[in-house]
């Protein structure tokens, strides 16, 4: 992955905010640099009180849980299916804007300044990559409860590179089954590359996939890809965000679910589109560089690609 993909990554959470909303504008790496060089100006702080762990701060959230309370609920042949665990939410007044207005909670809460935390009982599982929240408690600095909302039915939200609760996700899982979420969340190779591609028209298109989302259901690989067109001059005019399967035996794939960019219209949700339909992936396309690459990462990584797995005996804990 190259350095420049490397500073857009690394800026998603912040440029994503609470929803998963227009995270892209004309300059996609000035707004990544831009949200790197606010966190390093000033972050939410890191203490969140007795009994809660810091996971992370930018400059409108800090992001805290508790381990006493991190508890495993469901289990099927000994691995973990569902974890139940508290999360703490600290606001600087910009996060606390945002979030009352992502809430849609403006006559609940009309000054932003009250809001000083929220406390969110939450379920994960591991094996689909969900956090599911139960019910929120918001607070003012006092400790005073000033809003709640229980979740029925409950909101399930898939992890993604997207996802503000990407780095609740991590540490929940990693607590249980210290199999390595956090790291590979952070590692320089979180993102390869699956091919890249220069048409007659100069224009260029690059494809990364995740591996933090990489797991294998039967034959199929399961994972989040980025597709990013520029032109000629090195605008960027089309971007996809997809959820693939990937039959690697077979060579075959189908998309579960898909974002698309462009200058025109802007991001759409494009899932409902989709047919479920596998399709072949021809010889001599790019697409099959792709499917070389995957091959070769499920032989090289089958201890990642199975963690959580209910069907093969548990991973070992790493220490």
């Amino acid at each position: 992955m190259n350095n420049t993909a490397k500073k857009f990554f690394a800026g998603l959470a912040l440029t994503a905010a609470v929803t998963t909303t227009a995270f892209v504008s004309d300059s996609f790496i000035g707004q990544a640099a831009a949200a790197q060089a606010v966190q390093e100006a000033g972050m939410v702080t890191k203490n969140g009180g007795a009994g809660w762990s810091w996971i992370s701060s930018d400059e409108k959230y800090g992001k805290f849980f508790s381990p006493a309370n991190v508890k495993i609920v469901a289990q099927s042949n000994g691995v973990a299916t569902r974890i139940s665990a508290w999360l703490k939410t600290l606001f600087s007044p910009a996060g606390a804007k945002e979030t009352i207005d992502n809430y849609e909670i403006n006559s609940q809460i009309p000054d932003p300044s009250q809001l000083a935390y929220t406390l969110s009982l939450v379920e994960v599982c591991p094996q689909e990559r969900t956090i599911e929240y139960v019910q929120e408690n918001f607070y003012d600095k006092n400790g005073t409860s000033i809003w709640q909302k229980i979740y029925e039915p409950r909101t399930v939200k898939e992890i993604n590179s997207q996802a503000f609760d990407e780095d609740f996700y991590a540490v929940l899982v990693d607590h249980i089954f210290r199999h390595g979420e956090v790291a590979r969340q952070k590692a320089e190779d979180r993102w390869i590359t699956l091919w890249s591609a220069t048409m007659p028209d100069k224009s260029k298109t690059d494809v990364i996939a995740d591996t933090t989302t990489m797991r294998l259901r039967g034959d199929n690989i399961i994972y989040w890809e980025w597709s990013e067109t520029k032109d000629a001059a090195g605008n960027i005019i089309e971007v996809k965000f997809s959820k693939k399967a990937v039959n690697l035996p077979q060579g075959t794939y189908k998309t579960m679910a898909c974002r698309s960019w462009d200058t025109k219209d802007g991001w759409k949700d494009v899932t409902g589109g989709l047919d479920g339909t596998y399709r072949e992936i021809k010889k001599g396309t790019q697409a099959e560089k792709g499917l070389a690459r995957l091959r070769a990462f499920s032989k090289g990584y089958t201890y990642w690609l199975n963690r959580y797995r209910t069907d093969m005996p548990p991973v070992p804990k790493t220490k």
